[in-house]
């Protein structure tokens, strides 16, 4: 069974074991879009997460620091379906479950997730990276003969502005800096109309001008996407970040403002080590 179906408007909608899943259906009412309960991963009698429990607000930036170990991948891991959990629960909203689904269901049900090396193709432009990453139909026959509206265009055009990259978009991927192929790659999954963006150590081997632009990147981004940002330097955390998430041995350790986990004697303890 394919695992997306067209709708009578033309969209595409995510399959749950046979269940019509729709963007429509993200309940946010409450707030957290989403939450994730008791849950426990281990491999080889190892406990990477450890009755974790973490919940995401609809629109907002959050950043997980921790130290190595801490389980900071396998809870991104997860949510975007690449591991099972023992046990627990992990919530879309209110009511789509992720544990029913797989992983590219969960991609297009609008969480995305971006690693700490980018991974765009060098060899096409900045404009056609981001027409390669469009949220369409993927069906061989549509693929083939695709042609971009103007309202796509203007998606694309308007998304190279967002990243930065509008003097650059006839230039071929290989010829960017290393951030801005970071860039490029939060342009790619923008084109995703992603609900939920998981990013990994956005900032590893970026020039200071570079941080700078990222972090102002990422902030534009809040209220219309959710955010979740993995992240060991402690001055980027802090210029992003209104509430963070501490980790340690596959649990939430705290969670508050950056001053305020920072001045916790556990994190001192066993992270920042004062």
């Amino acid at each position: 069974m394919n695992a997306y179906a067209e709708n009578v408007f033309g969209e595409y909608d995510t399959r749950v074991r046979g269940i019509m899943i729709s963007a429509s259906e993200l309940d946010v009412r409450h707030g957290p879009i989403l939450y994730l309960e008791d849950v426990s991963v281990s491999f080889d009698g190892f406990k990477a997460l450890n009755d974790l429990s973490l919940y995401i607000d609809a629109g907002e930036l959050r950043c997980l620091i921790g130290p190595n170990g801490a389980g900071k991948t396998t809870l991104m891991d997860v949510i975007t379906g690449k591991t099972r959990p023992d046990t627990g629960s992990v919530f879309f909203g209110q009511t789509i479950d992720l544990l029913k689904m797989d992983e590219p269901s969960i991609a297009q049900a609008g969480i995305c997730r971006k690693f700490q090396k980018p991974s765009v193709f060098d060899a096409l432009t900045v404009f056609e990276n981001l027409e390669l990453a469009l949220k369409t139909d993927r069906r061989t026959w549509s693929t083939l003969f695709h042609r971009l509206n103007g309202e796509q265009r203007d998606r694309i055009e308007q998304i190279i502005e967002t990243i930065g990259l509008g003097t650059c978009h006839q230039l071929r991927a290989g010829a960017l800096s290393h951030g801005q192929k970071q860039w490029l790659e939060i342009g790619m999954l923008l084109m995703q109309e992603p609900k939920v963006m998981l990013v990994d150590e956005p900032i590893a081997g970026m020039t200071h001008q570079e941080i700078e632009r990222t972090a102002e990147l990422l902030l534009s981004l809040q209220g219309h996407h959710s955010i979740v940002v993995v992240e060991h330097d402690m001055e980027f955390v802090r210029s992003i970040a209104s509430k963070v998430t501490v980790l340690h041995e596959g649990s939430v350790l705290t969670e508050g403002t950056m001053d305020e986990v920072q001045n916790d004697p556990r994190v001192i303890q066993v992270y920042l080590g004062g």
